[in-house]
C-alpha cells in the first residue's frame, strides 16, 4: 500500500469562522438589536483563532494522523442565519457529548465571558483520505472475496461510519455479507469470515488447561466460523463451546 503524508487543508477555518461569526454576533442595545460590529470588534475573529487551534490539537492527538496514513481535510459549514449573538470576549469551542471529529458533526461553541451567554453549534465536516481497496465490479451476497475484485485507490475513510480494511488480508476469502457495488471501498460491515465447516461436521476437540491438553471427538451443532465460538456435542453427550481454530479443530479452555 502507498504511504500517505498529511497535508493540512484546514487552514481556511478561520476565515469562513470569522465569516460566520462576524454577521451573527449584533450588538444589543436599549432598543432591541443595534447595527453588526465590524470584524476586528466582533468575536468572529478571536472565535476563529481559538476554534482553528482546538481542531489543530484534537486532530493532531489522531493516531491517523499521528502514522501520516491519512491526509486530514475540514469542511465548515454556517451558523443558523437567524441566530442574532451578543458580544463575547471569550469563545470557547467544544465537542458535544456523542460527536466526534470524523465525518459529519456539530462543533460546540459557547460564551464564556459576554453580557449574555450563549452556546451554539456548527456543522463540521472532516473528511480522512487514504489508500483503501475499491471494488472493480459488483460482488453478490455470500460470494468469496478474491484479490482480482479490488483495486488501490485513495477514499474518504469518514465517509462512513465502518472501518476501512486496508490490509488484503483482512478481506481476501472473506464472504459478502450483502451484494457490493463497484466503486465501493471495503470496510469491515461488508464481509465476513468464511464458514470453516457446516453444522453436523464431525470435528476434534482439544481441551487445554494449565500444563496439559486431551484431545476428543465430537459433533459442531452450527456452522463454525474461524476465530469465533461454536457449540459441540461430545461422544458422552455432553455440550460444550470452543473457539474454532480451523477448518475442523475446536479449542477448549478449561
Amino acid at each position: 500500500m502507498k504511504s500517505f503524508g498529511i497535508q493540512s487543508t484546514w487552514r481556511p477555518l478561520a476565515w469562513l469562522l470569522a465569516g460566520a461569526l462576524a454577521w451573527a454576533a449584533p450588538l444589543v442595545g436599549a432598543q432591541g438589536v443595534a447595527p453588526a460590529a465590524a470584524p476586528s470588534e466582533s468575536v468572529g475573529p478571536e472565535a476563529a483563532r481559538l476554534t482553528q487551534r482546538w481542531i489543530d490539537q484534537e486532530l493532531a492527538r489522531s493516531p491517523a494522523l499521528q502514522n501520516g496514513a491519512l491526509r486530514m481535510e475540514v469542511v465548515v459549514g454556517t451558523l443558523d442565519e437567524r441566530l442574532r449573538l451578543a458580544p463575547c470576549s471569550r469563545v470557547e469551542p467544544y465537542l458535544p457529548p456523542g460527536q466526534r471529529l470524523w465525518g459529519k458533526t456539530r462543533l460546540g461553541l459557547r460564551c464564556l465571558e459576554g453580557v449574555t451567554r450563549w452556546n451554539v453549534f456548527l456543522p463540521v465536516q472532516v473528511k480522512a483520505f487514504g489508500p483503501a481497496w475499491v471494488l472493480k465490479g459488483g460482488v453478490p451476497s455470500g460470494a468469496p472475496l478474491m484479490m482480482d475484485d479490488a483495486m488501490e485507490a485513495e477514499v474518504d475513510w469518514a465517509a462512513e461510519n465502518a472501518a476501512i480494511l486496508s490490509d488484503p488480508a483482512q478481506w481476501v476469502g472473506s464472504i459478502a455479507t450483502r451484494a457490493l457495488l463497484p466503486g465501493q471501498a471495503l470496510r469491515h460491515a461488508m464481509v465476513k469470515p468464511p464458514q470453516a465447516f457446516a453444522a453436523g461436521a464431525q470435528v476434534r476437540v482439544v481441551a487445554q488447561g494449565p500444563g496439559f491438553q486431551v484431545t476428543a471427538d465430537g459433533q459442531a451443532l452450527g456452522g463454525g466460523v474461524i476465530g469465533q465460538l461454536v457449540r459441540v456435542r461430545m461422544d458422552n453427550g455432553r455440550i460444550m463451546s470452543g473457539l474454532v481454530l480451523d477448518k475442523n479443530t475446536v479449542q477448549i479452555e478449561i
